[in-house]
């Protein structure tokens, strides 16, 4: 409860992304849910059986991205004290109420996922899977207070890295870079692990994506930055030591 626990794709051509990160990951995907407001349906994504995210309809005119969503207990509560603690409000994903969408006190959009049933992804932190989800924000005083309030989440920063960590009961949930909101916009990135970057970045190039970072090293890890052929962006990182390092953000 308060972690990020879900990770989707919302893009003007479900199609497409199935097919690109398909070929990238080696996914496979359910048939469509019929999901209000998921014009063609949402579908889960999945490795080896076991889901890992999903893809569904970008809103006419918004562009494609991904979305980190964070467990709660009560999806409506939770999305009113974002706001209380400076957010928005921004309506319900899907029927229901069980998922809201919401934007932090530096409109930064993010998922609130209340827990139950399939409220989670199945498989991750293995190559092709989700690794981490990491906050660039351009004011940190101002995140550190909305997430306190909203997940109680305690910020700590290692020394001499450019990156802070958030911690949760003393579990690491999240990581948190500084950006100055121009060069990097505000955004939650999403970062998959995989066992080669460098063959994943090419592999997106031959699928119709770019490099927005090329492969570079980081201690404990190799990583990229791409891009799907409409702008979703995802980073990718393989390890190449054993360390407590988090990978690098997008």
């Amino acid at each position: 409860m308060g972690a990020p626990c879900w990770v989707d794709t919302w893009q003007p051509d479900p199609q497409g992304a199935k097919e690109f990160y398909g070929g990238l990951f080696g996914w496979t995907f359910d048939e469509p849910i019929q999901v209000p407001g998921f014009e063609g349906g949402y579908c889960l994504a999945r490795l080896d059986g076991r889901s890992v995210g999903g893809v569904g309809q970008a809103p006419p005119g918004s562009p494609a991205g991904w979305l980190t969503h964070i467990r709660v207990g009560d999806a409506g509560k939770a999305s009113a004290l974002a706001e209380q603690a400076g957010g928005r409000q921004l309506g319900a994903i899907g029927a229901g109420t069980r998922s809201q969408l919401v934007a932090d006190s530096s409109g930064v959009l993010f998922g609130l996922r209340q827990a139950g049933v399939n409220d989670g992804v199945e498989l991750a932190d293995q190559p092709n899977s989700w690794a981490m989800s990491s906050l660039h924000t351009p004011d940190l005083g101002k995140a550190q207070e909305f997430y306190r309030a909203l997940f109680n989440w305690e910020l700590t920063s290692p020394p001499d890295a450019p990156f802070s960590l958030w911690l949760l009961e003393d579990q690491l949930v999240a990581v948190v870079t500084p950006t100055d909101g121009v060069t990097v916009p505000p955004h939650w990135s999403v970062n998959f692990g995989v066992t080669d970057a460098d063959r994943t970045a090419d592999r997106a190039v031959a699928l119709g994506g770019g490099i927005v970072m090329a492969p570079m090293d980081t201690p404990g890890f190799r990583s990229a930055v791409i891009s799907d052929p409409w702008g979703g962006v995802v980073a990718v990182s393989a390890v190449t030591e054993q360390t407590g390092t988090p990978p690098a953000r997008a």
